[in-house]
């Protein structure tokens, strides 16, 4: 069964994690997600959890943290400098930014760059303009896609409230063309205190976790594993496959 859903609306990589997001026109779909994604992040050190990263429920200005520039040295898109909430350019791996980040988290860290990604489920996350709409509805206010950090945001046709959840088990085909990206969507995203975080500020707002457990048991869009790579595009369109048995 082939299901029409609407279109690519924007793309985003986070190469650092919890750090601010990149958006992009087209970006590479590999076998770990989109190329540049997640591949750096700061650990605790110390940490022997098995989640020993600095995120921003830990630091929730890690948010206003902003990648810039492209080592073209490296085979994916890997920023070169971070600008701070203060206005400062940095390198990203120089101690004076370290340093500013271990002052403000009150212990040492280390950046560490991981090939394959550093992700918390899957190497994929989309949400659809429906779910976005949905929660902003129920708490009075526009909310930016940046709480949500989806690496794929689907403009959809229909306006069905958390349609992700009929998604799960099926695959996303993208662009027209029948050897396009495919992901296959594995699982609902559950959600935590990262989208209370707005991304402009930093200041955390309850409501919008409260919202979204209220409407849909904290879920709020999709994750993904990759069944076939390619080229991503703002714009393409995206077909939902689901096998029906008889």
């Amino acid at each position: 069964m082939l299901i029409r859903l609407g279109t690519i609306q924007k793309l985003v990589r986070y190469p650092v994690k919890s750090m601010a997001g990149i958006s992009t026109e087209s970006a590479v779909l590999g076998w770990h997600g989109l190329q540049g994604d997640r591949r750096l992040a700061f650990r605790r050190v110390g940490n022997t959890s098995s989640f020993p990263w600095l995120n921003a429920s830990k630091l929730a200005e890690m948010v206003l943290y902003q990648p810039l520039g492209i080592d073209e040295r490296e085979e994916e898109p890997i920023p070169t400098h971070v600008r701070t909430p203060e206005g400062n350019v940095l390198p990203l791996d120089s101690p004076q930014l370290r340093s500013l980040l271990e002052n403000k988290f009150g212990g040492p860290i280390e950046l560490m760059k991981l090939k394959n990604g550093i992700f918390d489920d899957a190497s994929v996350s989309v949400i659809s303009t429906a779910t976005i709409a949905t929660v902003s509805k129920d708490v009075g206010d526009h909310l930016d896609v940046r709480r949500f950090r989806p690496n794929i945001l689907i403009a959809t046709d229909e306006n069905e409230p958390f349609p992700e959840n009929k998604w799960i088990g099926g695959r996303l085909f993208f662009g027209d063309d029948a050897t396009g990206p495919v992901v296959s969507l594995t699982s609902r995203d559950l959600r935590c205190v990262m989208i209370n975080i707005d991304p402009d500020s930093g200041e955390k707002d309850p409501r919008i976790l409260t919202s979204t457990a209220r409407l849909n048991q904290s879920n709020a869009g999709a994750y993904g594993t990759v069944i076939r790579g390619g080229l991503l595009s703002v714009g393409q369109p995206v077909t939902l496959i689901i096998e029906t048995r008889d």
